[in-house]
């Protein structure tokens, strides 16, 4: 469904939630809590990995998620972020990278395909909670 031009109240009366998740952003490394039913039975299944790429269209918004999987075989996904299949997203780390998509990641191998911690000192760090409180208490 695309709804590239609808309003907060109108994403609120398809029945979408605030999900409350962190913010994150490319670069960054986040773990996805995705449910998944197989029969009768349901599980919790996690998919950790850096965040390659965000679509941010309203109710459609997506991210995709590429991590190492066995035999270093890269694996992606594609997560629209109003889905009520994912439970929770955690970030772990955070990135410092200079463009809006990693695709280019996808053809390298080894170091070349790490991204750097962003590392904040703790003037920053509490820079950032103040404005999360201010945020907060609007």
């Amino acid at each position: 469904m695309q709804a590239n031009h609808v309003t907060k109240e109108t994403i609120m009366s398809h029945g979408v939630i605030d999900r409350n998740f962190p913010e994150f952003a490319v670069g960054d490394t986040i773990e996805v809590s995705q449910i998944v039913k197989e029969g009768a039975k349901e599980r919790v299944q996690l998919f950790t990995g850096y965040v390659i790429g965000m679509h941010n269209h309203g109710i459609s918004s997506t991210f995709t998620i590429r991590k190492f999987g066995a035999n270093n075989i890269g694996v992606e996904r594609i997560y629209p972020l109003h889905s009520p299949v994912i439970q929770s997203i955690k970030l772990i780390k955070q990135g410092r990278v200079r463009r809006a998509k990693l695709y280019y990641i996808r053809t390298r191998i080894g170091k070349s395909a790490r991204i750097k911690e962003r590392v904040l000192t703790k003037v920053q760090k509490e820079a950032i909670a103040a404005k999360k409180a201010r945020k907060a208490a609007q």
